[in-house]
């Protein structure tokens, strides 16, 4: 059991629940307090490494964290989704440590509707957040996205056909597989 702190500076938390777990994209771990998830990590080498990432960020303060078997259904859900099938996870409810700016809170909520199989460039996602010209600020909330797939920031992608970048351990190689994976050409 490792030490971690309090859940937005709520000091009644005291401990955080996580579910590691094997999927055909590498280890997946969640992250969280009763039905809220806090933070997701796809695509590491090992349930430690899992681990490590979900507990490491700066943000999510001292806590004391159980390795259990922590929401299951979610756990279900995604080593459904990485075996390709089709898995809607709207209803989740996620946690920020801190509050969002309206720009970055209409991103990730234009992002959380990407359909499965389709992208969307910086760019468009920008101007559908009404402030184009912000592809690079699209990019940086896509970078600091802690719920990866219920948040799909995999479907965002650069105009010029490339991929953009990937926060995972297996980078944009990891992002490649998911979307090949989505659009069956996996």
């Amino acid at each position: 059991m490792a030490t971690y702190g309090t859940i937005s500076g709520n000091p009644l938390i005291s401990t955080l629940e996580a579910d590691i777990f094997e999927t055909r994209f590498g280890w997946f771990g969640l992250l969280g307090h009763d039905g809220t998830l806090l933070r997701i990590s796809i695509g590491d080498a090992t349930p430690d490494d899992a681990l490590g990432h979900l507990t490491a960020a700066e943000e999510i303060p001292r806590f004391e964290v159980e390795v259990a078997d922590w929401f299951p259904a979610l756990r279900e859900r995604l080593t459904a989704y990485t075996d390709g099938e089709v898995v809607d996870f709207e209803e989740i409810e996620l946690s920020w440590p801190k509050p969002l700016t309206k720009f970055r809170r209409q991103v990730l909520n234009i992002t959380r509707r990407i359909p499965r199989g389709s992208t969307r460039t910086y760019a468009v996602v920008a101007a559908q957040a009404g402030s184009p010209g912000a592809a690079r600020a699209v990019g940086t909330a896509m970078s600091s996205n802690r719920f990866p797939i219920v948040i799909p920031c995999h479907r965002v992608v650069g105009s010029g056909g490339g991929l953009g970048g990937f926060t995972s351990p297996q980078g944009t190689d990891l992002k490649q597989r998911l979307l090949d994976m989505e659009s069956g050409a996996d």
